[in-house]
């Protein structure tokens, strides 16, 4: 009897040891592969940014879908810069131009017209996965908006995003919904995004906040 309740003492002992152990080490490793993941997603949502505003640079408004953004990234060209040459510190004190120095010669800046996605992120950027949230199965999500400003001006936004349930969802479900309840609590949205079709805020990511 004695030896049985060593045996139960000795395994309650271990599997408390264990628990305070994950209770310490979960929240560190959920942190460690949320910020790799959000590290990929962020860089494919400021990629998604930059398409956007060139898009609507171009068109006016922002592109409504992948669809339309896929297109105009592959089909649609926009001025590349083609840049040879800098003014040297000799030159800048004498108060010379850069158009100056193209006159004579000194520097080059030719304007060439590139498919779009060339100019942005090079010939074998994946424009077809752009849509993909990394390291999931989900897309991310698109809304266009026209917002009036404080001062009376339209302003044309656009909002893509993903939420932590789509790109967090695998793991520890507590510590999920405790970044969702806090998201609701401040208002704020369950997850990553660039721009926001609620707010007139310059495309911003909500981590640049």
């Amino acid at each position: 009897m004695k030896v049985t309740l060593k045996i139960l003492l000795a395994v309650a002992v271990l599997l408390l040891v264990y628990m305070c152990y994950r209770s310490i080490m979960g929240p560190i490793e959920f942190k460690e592969e949320r910020d790799r993941r959000e590290t990929l997603i962020k860089a494919r949502l400021i990629d998604i940014r930059k398409a956007q505003i060139e898009y609507k640079n171009l068109h006016k408004v922002h592109a409504a879908n992948f669809d339309e953004l896929s297109k105009f990234l592959k089909n649609e060209k926009i001025p590349f810069l083609i840049k040879e040459g800098v003014l040297t510190d000799e030159q800048l004190e004498k108060g010379m131009t850069e158009k100056e120095a193209v006159k004579k010669g000194l520097i080059r800046r030719d304007t060439n017209w590139v498919t779009a996605v060339d100019t942005l992120f090079g010939s074998s950027y994946n424009v077809d996965d752009m849509r993909n949230v990394p390291g999931t199965s989900v897309q991310f999500s698109m809304d266009t908006a026209t917002l009036t400003s404080g001062s009376g001006y339209t302003v044309k936004v656009f909002q893509c995003g993903v939420l932590y349930d789509d790109y967090l969802g695998d793991l520890d479900k507590q510590l999920v919904y405790n970044l969702k309840d806090k998201a609701e609590k401040m208002n704020k949205y369950p997850g990553l995004r660039v721009g926001s079709i609620e707010e007139i805020n310059n495309n911003a990511g909500n981590w640049e906040d």
